[in-house]
């Protein structure tokens, strides 16, 4: 009996182990947001600050940009992640299910345009973008975001339409509906757990983004929030309850939009590991 049981108190420690290490930032982060300025320095490190103030978040809502970094993001966020699932839904739907000539001359062209540093590509976007009269614009940053994405997104779409038979897109079509009503019809609906993944990746991979943001936008009217955190970083100090504040508030529409696709999002994030 203790040989069958050891094994399992040992799993069950290991994950709470590991969920303890993984959720330790965020608690830090909420105790740093509502620890005031006069205790952040003075009391050294606890676990919590014995008088908690909601003082930073006032701050950062009534007397900060945060409202316009927060609602740029979102719009951002969302636009790119809509954008790059349409885009690869179809796009990866066409490498998984045609064949045509410079198939695979594509194929590679898309993995070449994952293996340049980031860094190299701000100077040459920016140049293509300013006489467009696109920087330090939303559409901008949307449009950026969704061509890096697209690639990857692609892919991801394409393993999962690859798992799913092309006997049900024939059967379809036998009975007259056309490889479009096929697609919209029977296969999309198949694929929402890849949807799902592929919206989590984008929306996540564009709302933490920083560094076109950075170089990108300008001013405040279109900066998103990971710009907009470096506002609380001044010359000499750093608002640290105040950023803290700004950043547990930032969680809550990726916490929310993760949570309303959760039950796609964990089908496809698992399909596809088992074949057979």
């Amino acid at each position: 009996m203790r040989q069958s049981i050891l094994p399992t108190v040992a799993h069950r420690l290991a994950i709470l182990v590991y969920v303890v290490f993984a959720l330790f930032p965020l608690f830090w982060l909420l105790k740093v947001s509502v620890t005031p300025n006069d205790l952040l320095y003075t009391e050294g490190v606890r676990m919590w600050p014995s008088r908690t103030t909601w003082e930073h978040y006032s701050f950062v809502l009534q007397h900060s940009a945060f409202p316009t970094f927060f609602k740029n993001s979102v719009i951002v966020s969302a636009s790119t992640a809509v954008a790059v699932t349409i885009c690869a839904s179809l796009s990866g739907y066409a490498l998984s299910r045609f064949t045509f000539r410079a198939k695979y001359w594509i194929v590679a062209l898309m993995l070449l345009t994952q293996m340049f540093p980031l860094v190299m590509l701000v100077a040459p976007i920016f140049k293509i973008l300013s006489p467009l009269h696109l920087t330090n614009s939303l559409t901008g940053l949307v449009i950026v975001y969704t061509a890096f994405n697209v690639p990857f997104a692609t892919f991801l779409m394409q393993s999962f339409f690859d798992g799913i038979p092309k006997d049900l897109e024939e059967a379809a079509m036998i009975d007259g509906a056309t490889q479009f009503v096929a697609f919209r019809q029977i296969i999309l609906p198949l694929t929402l757990p890849g949807i799902a993944a592929t919206l989590g990746f984008v929306f996540t991979a564009a709302w933490s983004e920083l560094l076109f943001a950075l170089m990108l936008i300008n001013g405040n009217d279109a900066a998103t929030f990971p710009v907009g955190l470096l506002t609380f970083v001044s010359k000499f100090s750093v608002d640290f309850g105040q950023m803290m504040a700004a950043g547990v508030m930032a969680l809550i529409p990726a916490g929310l939009f993760f949570l309303l696709i959760q039950r796609y999002l964990v089908q496809g994030l698992t399909a596809g590991a088992v074949k057979g």
